[in-house]
């Protein structure tokens, strides 16, 4: 999962004020976007109004792979991500990878089940026992992070 969809679910893209969002046309050749001489060396950026890129990426001054060729007439948001947020993403993946497989019983529609001497309940959250999905499951830790509006 990445970074562009907890972002998404806080509605915060971690933007410090409008001057970190770049208008213009952008040209994306090769898996590089330009101009991007406004980033810094391993920071985050989103690209918005793209038709083929919108999305959150990381800038090492590397080719990006999933980037496809294009030009636009769009934004790109300089984002301030905080370590800690980066660390909670990894949590998050790695929470996923263990309880969203699809042969896990946490994938199942029933909060628990029983037949033929088998049975298992699965963890709920405190608001009604329903299953929990990564966002009820780390809500606690989104919670600061979580805006009304995106900016």
């Amino acid at each position: 999962m990445g970074l562009d969809i907890i972002c998404a679910e806080l509605n915060n893209y971690f933007i410090k004020d409008m001057s970190a969002i770049h208008l213009g046309d952008f040209e994306v050749r090769d898996g590089m976007v330009s101009p991007l001489d406004f980033l810094k060396q391993e920071q985050y950026f989103r690209i918005v109004g793209s038709d083929l890129n919108d999305g959150v990426y990381l800038y090492n001054g590397e080719p990006i792979e999933t980037l496809k060729n294009e030009v636009f007439n769009g934004a790109i948001w300089a984002m301030s991500v905080p370590p800690i947020v980066l660390a909670l993403a990894v949590d998050i993946d790695a929470w996923r990878e263990k309880n969203e497989a699809l042969d896990s019983e946490n994938m199942s529609p029933y909060t628990s089940e029983s037949f033929d001497g088998y049975s298992y309940s699965k963890g709920g959250n405190s608001k009604g026992g329903t299953a929990t999905g990564w966002q009820s499951q780390f809500a606690d830790r989104l919670k600061p992070y979580r805006r009304l509006y995106v900016i």
